[in-house]
């Protein structure tokens, strides 16, 4: 007796997909904490001061909190900064979308906005130094508030 095998048509190979980044497939509310994290880019722009003028127009100024170290554009004190700061704001998937002051390119606007994060993201590019490379930070262009005097002199406009 022979034995026949017969030659069966194997299933077509699936293509492995890569799975999406997180930042893509999932919303704020969905982000663990060291996702949450990671999408701050460390620009800086959101630790500088901002002023509002008689109409209510919100303008960006160049001046920088006591705590933003800006060679670095963090914080000196992230995990006290609420304590110490009592205007220092907390992001939340709750709060992100009523905060009108998150700049156009803060990472936490773009996701609540359904849309990508550019090139020059630490999470796209993989390189925390990007962000200052492109010109997106405050680095090299904030100055400390010890130094600023009158803070209506330092109004930027960070979209240029």
């Amino acid at each position: 007796m022979n034995l026949v095998r017969r030659n069966k048509p194997r299933p077509a190979a699936k293509a492995i997909e890569p799975s999406l980044p997180f930042w893509k497939s999932k919303k704020l509310s969905q982000m663990d904490a060291d996702e949450w994290e990671s999408l701050c880019d460390g620009c800086g722009k959101c630790c500088l001061h901002k002023i509002e003028d008689e109409d209510g127009t919100l303008n960006f100024t160049r001046v920088a909190c006591p705590m933003l170290r800006l060679p670095e554009c963090r914080c000196s004190d992230y995990r006290n900064r609420n304590t110490k700061m009592h205007d220092c704001v907390t992001l939340t998937a709750t709060n992100v979308p009523h905060i009108d002051w998150l700049p156009s390119t803060c990472a936490y606007r773009l996701i609540d906005e359904g849309k990508d994060l550019p090139w020059w993201h630490p999470l796209v590019s993989g390189d925390p130094e990007t962000v200052h490379a492109a010109g997106q930070s405050a680095r090299d262009r904030a100055i400390p508030e010890s130094k600023a005097g009158n803070i209506e002199r330092h109004v930027v406009d960070w979209s240029a």
